[in-house]
């Protein structure tokens, strides 16, 4: 996941837990009218910068409401880029070991924040915040990195002190992570601080459906940001959406990795949709109206959704944060989703997508094991 936000806007807040309040429609001057089913705690919108780290600021996040539901956490905004830092030398090392042959650069996945979590631990905004100054911003750095690693990747021999220069280029530009800090009074390490917070990485599993490996096992998620090739969990597409659900419904967010290039997502419009027509279908009369007026969807099968991902037409685009759920006037239902492009949309910062968009553009998604049904989850040997 690597979507960039390319806006000059830059609100970056520390509040309080609250159940955010989002307005009844998705922009003004809209028709749909939305009633809220389950709105779940969670912090301010961040605002990932002109970087494609949005699997850390999803996955972040994610995290943070997960303290929020098991009460701990207020007031507390966890480092994005902490895990940012971490992961980089390890994505270097795997991509001079395949001869540049595998996948570098600022995408990421869920895989990563567990992985960060288990081997490093975590840290507050307070303590490290990644050399932010407006805006985050890792282009120049990138521009230095990836020429490099390619030129070692393809050396015949190679010298053994690269890491250190790529440790230096790093801690230049995002800076060099705590081994030890002062939070509250109290001192940590980023390992003892995930310890005290309560979260431990094997209480979260990472889900998908897609019928090119066997329903109720595991496989390696072809996507080129899942650099470590980690696998997720495989279930039939109903099955799929009904885990997303109801963990909402029972007060659990989900980490959200989806490909948002479709012509039916908007987030300035507030709104992400499958229009039942394909978009070369729809008049130019009916594009004016499209996050406007409620209109029914494409019916997402196991077979589109399949098609769609075998044909690219399904990337790994986004990672996002699944915080509630709501219908409209006329009983359909939507994600309530945070994103960390900032807030300067109608939702501040948030939107709605529409349980068809969920199944058929998302690629996988993270939810704590306990609300996956008990009987799915032996079932899918949990």
């Amino acid at each position: 996941m690597k979507k960039l936000l390319m806006s000059a806007a830059v609100l970056w807040s520390i509040t309080a837990a609250a159940q955010t309040t989002l307005p009844q429609t998705n922009r003004e001057g809209s028709q749909y009218q939305f009633t809220v089913l389950k709105n779940i705690d969670a912090y301010a919108v961040q605002n990932q910068g002109h970087t494609g780290t949005c699997w850390s600021f999803s996955g972040l996040s994610f995290f943070e409401s997960e303290l929020l539901r098991n009460g701990k956490g207020n007031n507390l905004n966890l480092s994005e880029m902490f895990v940012v830092r971490k992961m980089y030398p390890l994505k270097a090392a795997n991509y001079v070991r395949m001869h540049g042959k595998a996948n570098f650069g600022e995408g990421g996945g869920f895989p990563d924040d567990l992985l960060c979590l288990r081997k490093y631990g975590l840290v507050p905004q307070d303590v490290y915040d990644g050399n932010r100054e407006k805006t985050y911003n890792h282009s120049e750095m990138l521009g230095l990195l990836e020429p490099m690693l390619k030129k070692i990747g393809e050396a015949q021999t190679i010298n053994p002190s690269w890491q250190k220069a790529l440790d230096g280029v790093l801690d230049a530009y995002i800076g060099a992570t705590p081994e030890n800090f002062q939070y509250n009074g109290k001192a940590y390490t980023p390992q003892s601080f995930a310890k005290e917070l309560g979260l431990n990485a094997d209480d979260y599993v990472i889900v998908s459906s897609f019928t090119h490996h066997p329903f109720y096992q595991q496989f390696v998620l072809e996507v080129p940001d899942n650099w470590n090739w980690e696998k997720v969990y495989n279930v039939p597409l109903n099955e799929f959406t009904n885990i997303a659900e109801q963990a909402v419904m029972n007060g659990y967010t989900i980490a959200w990795a989806a490909d948002v290039s479709e012509k039916g997502f908007s987030f300035k419009d507030g709104l992400a949709i499958v229009p039942e027509k394909d978009w070369a279908d729809i008049s130019p009369k009916e594009r004016e109206t499209l996050f406007t007026q409620p209109a029914k969807e494409k019916t997402i099968t196991q077979e589109n959704r399949q098609l769609a991902f075998d044909n690219y037409e399904t990337q790994d685009d986004h990672g996002m944060h699944i915080t509630g759920l709501a219908k409209d006037q006329q009983g359909n239902k939507f994600f309530i989703v945070k994103n960390s492009w900032g807030t300067a949309n109608s939702c501040g910062g948030y939107f709605y997508a529409s349980v068809p968009y969920f199944a058929y553009k998302t690629t996988c998604y993270m939810v704590n094991k306990k609300a996956i049904p008990a009987a799915l989850a032996k079932k899918m040997g949990i």
